[in-house]
C-alpha cells in the first residue's frame, strides 16, 4: 500500500484580506452604536410619554376647574399663563412621534434593507427630538420666569400644602408639573447624546461601504 505525501499547506490559503478585517471591525462598532442609539431612543420615548401624560392631565384638570372671574372664590387667578404647560405637551408629542418612527425603522427588517432611508431616519429622529425638547424647555423657563403672571406650576405649587378633597388637588398638580419639568430637562441631554451616536453611526456606515467584501464570481460554464 502506497501513501502519497501531501505537500505543505500554502500560507496563501490562510491569508485574510485586510479590507475584510476592517469591514468586520466597522460592522461590530456599528452594531454597538445602533444598540446604544436604540436604547437612548427607547428612553426618550418613555420620557416623552410620561411628560405628555402628566402635562396633558394638568391641562385637563385646569380646563375642568377653571371658571370666569364672575364667580366668587375662583380656584385659579384671572391673569394666568398656561403656555409653559402647552409647550411641554407640544414638545413631548413631537419627541414621541420622532422616536417612535426611529424605533419602527430600527426594528422592521423590511425597512432596514433600505440603507439610505434607514440611516437618514436614524439621524433625523434624534435631531427633531433634541430640537423639540430644547425649544420646549427653553420656552417653559422663559415664560415661567415671570414674577407677575402665574403659571400652572407656580400656582399649584404655591397652594400645594392645601388639603383638598376635590379637584384640582394642587398638591398632585404640583408634583405632576415638577415631574414633567425634570424629565424635560433630562430629555435634552438624552436626545443630544442620541444625536451624537446617530451621527457617529451614520459616518461609520459611509466609511464601511468602501470595505464591503466583493461577492465571489461564479465559475464559468464550459
Amino acid at each position: 500500500m502506497s501513501f502519497e505525501q501531501k505537500g505543505p499547506a500554502s500560507a496563501s490559503n490562510f491569508e485574510v484580506d485586510p479590507r475584510d478585517l476592517t469591514y468586520q471591525r466597522h460592522q461590530a462598532v456599528i452594531r454597538f452604536l445602533n444598540g446604544v442609539r436604540v436604547g437612548l431612543t427607547s428612553l426618550a420615548l418613555l420620557s416623552g410619554i410620561t411628560i405628555l401624560g402628566t402635562s396633558a392631565n394638568s391641562l385637563m384638570v385646569y380646563n375642568n376647574t377653571h371658571v370666569s372671574s364672575e364667580f366668587y372664590l375662583a380656584l385659579w387667578p384671572e391673569e394666568f399663563d398656561i403656555r409653559p404647560t402647552v409647550a411641554l405637551v407640544v414638545g413631548s408629542s413631537t419627541v414621541i412621534a420622532a422616536n417612535l418612527v426611529s424605533l419602527i425603522f430600527s426594528k422592521a427588517k423590511v425597512l432596514q434593507n433600505q440603507t439610505l432611508v434607514h440611516s437618514s431616519i436614524a439621524f433625523l429622529a434624534p435631531f427633531v427630538g433634541f430640537a423639540a425638547a430644547l425649544i420646549g424647555i427653553s420656552f417653559f423657563y422663559a415664560v415661567n420666569a415671570s414674577t407677575t403672571v402665574d403659571t400652572l406650576q407656580s400656582w399649584s405649587c404655591q397652594w400645594s400644602y392645601t388639603d383638598m378633597r376635590v379637584a384640582p388637588y394642587f398638591g398632585t398638580l404640583c408634583r405632576q408639573s415638577e415631574a414633567a419639568l425634570y424629565l424635560s430637562v433630562i430629555l435634552v441631554p438624552v436626545e443630544f447624546i442620541a444625536l451624537m451616536v446617530a451621527g457617529g453611526q451614520l459616518g461609520l456606515e459611509r466609511k464601511t461601504r468602501a470595505f464591503v467584501p466583493a461577492k465571489p464570481s461564479s465559475p464559468a460554464l464550459s
